[in-house]
């Protein structure tokens, strides 16, 4: 990744190396951005998200596959879809985007993340074979879980800055990690950036089970990847792993030990050299 002290100038340096890719989404377009060569790589980010979810794993990605991030619908710089949607108007648009950003034949990896996943297993029944793997990171829609809102601060126009500020730090580190000291700067300034430009509600989607009731219709291998104090899932990951092996007793399962929901930037590292054996096929970690 681009060393840069500044957030606003990392970002923007990501943004100037990718190529911009525009596809179909209500009245207007779904923006996907490419970086690298070779086999396709499908990032769908999570709820009030956009392709920065993944800053920190592109360029570690790109370096042996073509990374293809998208903007959700009604997310980040992608327009809206049409009203009303919902998860299966929602994959329609993101399915039809993936033909269109990859070659006719091209198998693909997918890496979803969070609300991503749900919204990335109904794709992934749309393209069937084409999908090579399917790789769930932090991934909603497995149903119960614990009340993870319930302490989140609503941002309003009423708040100063100075109180905005705080209530992003609150919410990031009650909600995406395990530890609070990791909500840098860059951070910070992804998590606004993205909130404000939300305009979908994701989170009746994320909280149903949606994914797990699609999970059988996957003709690809699952894998999944979570931190192990990921708050979405704490109580819950033995249920989830053992549906996930009633259908694939080979599928791939890691834990990152102290690391919370957006464990592909809370432990890049790890994360990285996690996925990267996922997508080659290799065993991994258990």
């Amino acid at each position: 990744m681009t060393q840069t002290s500044d957030p606003a100038a990392l970002l923007a340096d990501f943004e100037a190396r990718a190529l911009t890719v525009r596809t179909p989404c209500g009245d207007g377009s779904m923006v996907w951005r490419v970086w690298g060569e070779g086999d396709p790589v499908v990032l769908l980010h999570g709820g009030f998200g956009s392709w920065n979810h993944w800053v920190r794993n592109i360029d570690a990605l790109a370096g042996r596959y073509r990374v293809i991030a998208a903007d959700m619908p009604g997310q980040g710089d992608s327009d809206d879809p049409d009203h009303p949607y919902d998860a299966d108007s929602l994959a329609d648009i993101v399915a039809e985007g993936v033909r269109r950003v990859t070659h006719d034949g091209e198998r693909i990896r997918m890496v979803c993340f969070s609300f991503g996943a749900v919204i990335g297993s109904l794709v992934a029944t749309r393209l069937g074979d084409r999908v090579r793997s399917f790789t769930g990171v932090g991934a909603a829609g497995f149903g119960a879980r614990g009340p993870v809102t319930r302490n989140m601060i609503r941002i309003t126009p009423e708040m100063s800055p100075e109180e905005q500020e705080a209530t992003y730090r609150h919410n990031l580190a009650l909600l995406m990690f395990a530890d609070e000291a990791k909500v840098d700067d860059l951070a910070m300034l992804i998590q606004r950036r993205n909130t404000e430009r939300n305009r979908i509600r994701s989170r009746p989607i994320s909280v149903t089970d949606r994914l797990s009731v699609t999970l059988p219709s996957i003709q690809a291998p699952i894998s999944l990847i979570w931190g192990d104090q990921d708050v979405t899932a704490i109580g819950y990951f033995e249920p989830r792993h053992a549906l996930l092996r009633s259908l694939q007793p080979e599928a791939r399962i890691a834990m990152l030990d102290g690391i919370g929901h957006w464990v592909q930037y809370e432990d890049p590292e790890r994360f990285n050299a996690t996925l990267l054996d996922f997508l080659a096929d290799g065993p991994g970690p258990v």
